[in-house]
């Protein structure tokens, strides 16, 4: 999905008003009814039919009359609420080229006014991933519960936990991304100097790059955190070959029950790919709380809490990694705080 921004230029304060309405609709409705989007904008004189029309021409809403008449709003949509956001927060005044697309995320380069250039991650959870959830609808429609858990709200709380992790460690001197800015499902972060570890083909001194690439493994869990996808994706090796670390929404704590199969599969993956690419390896294959190097230390875990990530949040990520695996689980969904 291509962010084309330049469409903003041509967007009024009711065009907002009622692509907002929609938004907050959504949270009870898959589909919010017409009257309901009307009276939530509360635009004067029937305005509202209007903004709907030009919304639909830029294809930030859809629209269905099964039932009734009822619209939702798509990932573009969201996309341009984030950013309308991030420029009002005068974080972001130019959006520049893609320079990335992930399974559940596109990358781009923007700038603010002063000239300075960041990265903008779009969460885009459900393009790839997570299709067992649309097997499962039942859990979206449970009696009682909010039909709200759609692929908006689940790219949301991927980016508030993204955010939450990236401030703890950057805040511990971890070779992170800077984080600046988020909202809703957007993570505005600094550009790391660097390539993906992926893309590179040769290295003076791929054995220092393996070292370090443990290292980061092996002083995450020390801080309590387990990385939960640490591959050559998503790991970033500078020009003087420092590691970097991209990428925290499936980052958890090292008191999960599933914490050493993690931590195991993060380990194991670093092994292959250094052994394949660089035909470096060593016999060295730490056990969480069975070495020295990996006793924990420090509760990071504890403090992504103060970071803006609730227990509450994460409680409805890992209903969703359980249905992802085709794993039954009766638990009842917890319910997130929303966002301003």
């Amino acid at each position: 999905m291509k962010l084309d921004a330049s469409v903003l230029r041509f967007m009024e304060a009711d065009d907002w008003a009622v692509l907002c309405a929609i938004e907050a609709g959504m949270k009870n409705h898959e589909l919010v009814p017409a009257p309901l989007v009307d009276r939530i904008a509360g635009l004067r004189f029937g305005g509202t039919k209007k903004r709907l029309t030009k919304l639909l021409r830029y294809k930030l809403i859809h629209h269905e009359n099964r039932q009734y008449d009822g619209f939702s709003m798509n990932y573009l949509g969201y996309d341009y609420l984030a950013l309308w956001t991030f420029l009002k927060r005068k974080k972001v005044s130019m959006v520049g080229n893609q320079v990335g697309v992930g399974k559940e995320s596109d990358i781009y380069v923007v700038s603010n006014d002063e000239g300075q250039e960041m990265i903008l991650k779009l969460h885009r959870l459900g393009r790839t991933s997570f299709q067992n959830v649309v097997q499962n609808r039942d859990y979206f429609k449970q009696p009682g519960k909010r039909r709200g858990a759609s692929w908006l709200q689940l790219s949301r709380l991927a980016a508030i936990k993204e955010y939450a992790f990236m401030q703890a460690l950057h805040g511990a001197g971890f070779n992170v991304p800077t984080p600046i800015d988020q909202n809703r499902h957007c993570v505005l972060m600094s550009i790391v100097p660097g390539y993906t570890l992926c893309t590179i083909r040769e290295m003076v001194h791929p054995e220092q790059v393996y070292k370090r690439a443990l290292n980061l493994l092996t002083r995450l869990a020390q801080h309590g955190l387990i990385h939960g996808d640490l591959n050559e994706y998503n790991m970033m090796v500078t020009d003087d070959e420092q590691v970097w670390a991209i990428d925290f929404p499936q980052m958890t704590s090292t008191e999960h029950l599933n914490a050493q199969m993690y931590f195991d599969r993060d380990l194991n993956g670093i092994h292959n790919y250094f052994k394949k690419k660089f035909d470096v390896s060593f016999d060295y294959y730490p056990k969480l709380g069975h070495s020295e190097d990996v006793v924990k230390m420090h509760d990071l875990d504890a403090a992504v809490g103060a970071s803006g990530w609730s227990n509450s949040q994460q409680k409805v990520m890992d209903k969703l990694l359980q249905l992802q695996g085709g794993q039954d689980d009766s638990g009842e969904e917890e319910e997130e705080e929303e966002e301003e």
